[in-house]
C-alpha cells in the first residue's frame, strides 16, 4: 500500500473515532483515561517531545496496551479538528483493532519502553 494513501486512511479512521467518541487526545485527557482504564491503543506523533514519547511508552507498557509512533502534530490535529495535539489513545477495541492492522500496513512497528 502507497504510504501517501495509508497515510490518509488512517487519519481518517482516528477522525472517524473521535466522532464517535472513541478516541481521547492531548496529553491530560490520555492520562485520565490510562487511570480509567479505557485505552486499548496508545499514539504519539513523531514530531513529541521526547518527554511525551518517553511518559506514554512507559504509561503503555505498565498498562500492557500497543504504543505506536506515528504521524506529526499538525496531521493529528488537522484530523480531529482540534489544535496541538501530540498523543491520542482509542478507546475502543474494534477501533483499535483496525487502526493497528493499518499501522503495521503502514510499517509501523510497536514501540518499545524507553528506559
Amino acid at each position: 500500500m502507497n504510504k501517501e494513501i495509508a497515510e490518509k486512511k488512517l487519519y481518517s479512521l482516528l477522525s472517524l473515532a473521535q466522532k464517535a467518541g472513541m478516541l481521547k487526545s492531548g496529553e491530560f485527557a490520555c492520562e485520565t483515561a490510562f487511570k480509567a482504564r479505557e485505552v486499548k491503543l496508545v499514539i504519539v506523533c513523531e514530531d513529541a517531545s521526547d518527554n511525551t514519547k518517553k511518559k506514554f511508552s512507559q504509561k503503555a507498557f505498565f498498562y500492557e496496551r500497543p504504543y505506536y509512533v506515528f504521524g506529526s502534530k499538525a496531521g493529528l490535529a488537522a484530523s480531529l479538528g482540534k489544535e496541538n495535539r501530540a498523543t491520542c489513545v482509542i478507546t475502543e477495541q474494534g477501533f483499535a483493532s483496525k487502526i493497528e492492522q493499518l499501522l503495521k500496513t503502514y510499517g509501523q512497528d510497536e514501540g518499545k519502553e524507553d528506559a
